[in-house]
């Protein structure tokens, strides 16, 4: 495990491509984002680095972030189930979905393996839940029905893409929970948690941060090792995993810090923009040598 305050242990190039986590990441605990973080990431993009937010957020939270968007203005949402344009108020360009039939056998399987949970649907178009799952206070339009309603066809949003399955268990332990749904319907689906709670997160199978944004990467021409990524939770250890060089930040799972290659700081002191400022750092003097 490196350190973001050694500067040896940087990049051994400047990056091509920062990917960042927003909350608990990029974002303090407040949800804002600090000047120093806004200059660091104004900064790097100036320096011809580009940055891309990669969160659970669907895009229709990515406020916290739209005015400090720069150069593409590319975000990977809903755990790489949709790649938008914040230029554009969130413009889906690409969408991963979880199959309607998919998400209805994952909703069977874990009824069966966990009962008690509840579920909640994330459409392109907004997102609905049944009645024993938590509320989005965000979402007074949401439709509150049964899960096997809200993945039929005609019910809600009238066959909008599925881009996330949500469910939540109000007894057990998150990574227990998680551990649970990998086991009894990991052939289905994807599954990963950023919540503290026992909240998992179910994409279409193969769908990740990390593969989204390989995809991304690629078509621009930009490999894994010229890559920098951070996060904090275990909706981030394949991303982290994947990027040539990667930081758990000082408030990550235990998971995550097994996964990067260096840590930083926490979120509420800035630990993206403290190695974004090394790696800038380093490359002035570099080009002054």
């Amino acid at each position: 495990m490196t350190s973001a305050t050694d500067p040896h242990r940087l990049p051994l190039t400047t990056p091509r491509l920062i990917a960042t986590d927003l909350d608990g990441t990029l974002l303090r605990d407040d949800k804002s984002v600090s000047d120093r973080t806004i200059a660091a990431l104004a900064a790097a993009e100036e320096a011809g680095i580009e940055v891309f937010f990669v969160t659970g957020r669907p895009a229709r939270w990515m406020d916290v972030v739209s005015d400090h968007v720069h150069g593409h203005g590319l975000a990977i949402c809903a755990n790489g189930a949709a790649v938008v344009d914040l230029h554009s108020g969130g413009r889906l360009l690409e969408v991963r979905d979880l199959p309607r039939a998919t998400a209805m056998d994952v909703v069977r399987t874990l009824r069966t393996a966990a009962p008690g949970t509840s579920f909640a649907v994330e459409l392109t178009t907004g997102i609905h839940y049944e009645p024993d799952y938590p509320p989005f206070h965000l979402d007074p339009g949401a439709t509150v029905a049964t899960a096997e309603k809200l993945l039929h066809e005609e019910q809600p949003g009238e066959g909008a893409p599925v881009i996330k399955l949500l469910a939540h268990h109000p007894d057990l332990v998150p990574d227990s929970f998680l551990t649970l749904a990998r086991t009894a319907a990991g052939e289905l689906a994807s599954f990963t948690r950023s919540s503290p709670t026992a909240l998992l997160e179910v994409s279409g199978l193969g769908v990740s941060k990390a593969s989204t944004l390989a995809l991304c990467c690629a078509q621009r021409g930009i490999s894994a090792d010229e890559v920098v990524a951070f996060g904090d939770m275990p909706n981030d250890v394949e991303m982290l995993t994947w990027a040539g060089t990667s930081y758990a930040m000082g408030n990550a799972h235990p998971d995550v810090i097994a996964a990067a290659s260096g840590r930083t700081v926490a979120n509420n002191e800035d630990g993206v923009a403290v190695v974004i400022e090394q790696i800038l750092a380093r490359r002035l003097q570099e080009r002054r040598v």
